[in-house]
C-alpha cells in the first residue's frame, strides 16, 4: 500500500484504514493469541504486523459512514449522493450546479 501511495506522490507517515468492527480494531492492538482467534488467516496477521510497526492505523468509523458501501451495497439515492460527495466524485450529468 505504501508503494502504491508513493506512486501518486503522496507522503504519509501512516496509512489510515477505517473499520466499523471494534473487535477487529482491538484484536489488531492486542497481539495475544486467544482461542477465538485461531481461525484468523495469515493475511490478517500481516495487517496486524503493520499496525504494530505503525505503518497503518486502524480508525473506527460508524457503519452509517462507511464510504466503501458505494461499491458493495445497493444504496438509496440520498446515501449514494452523500457518499459520492465524500469521495470527491462529481456527477457529469449536473455540471451546471
Amino acid at each position: 500500500m505504501r508503494q502504491q501511495i508513493s506512486d501518486y506522490d503522496l507522503k504519509l507517515d501512516h496509512i489510515p484504514i477505517r473499520c466499523d468492527n471494534t473487535s477487529a480494531i482491538n484484536l489488531s492492538k492486542n497481539p495475544i493469541l486467544h482461542s477465538r482467534t485461531k481461525h484468523i488467516e495469515i493475511r490478517h496477521h500481516f495487517l496486524e504486523d503493520h499496525v504494530e510497526k505503525g505503518d497503518h492505523i486502524l480508525e473506527f468509523v460508524d457503519t452509517k459512514n462507511q464510504l466503501v458501501d458505494i461499491f458493495t451495497k445497493p444504496l438509496s439515492k440520498e446515501n449514494f449522493i452523500a457518499i459520492r460527495r465524500e469521495l470527491g466524485l462529481i456527477d457529469l450529468n449536473n455540471l451546471d450546479s
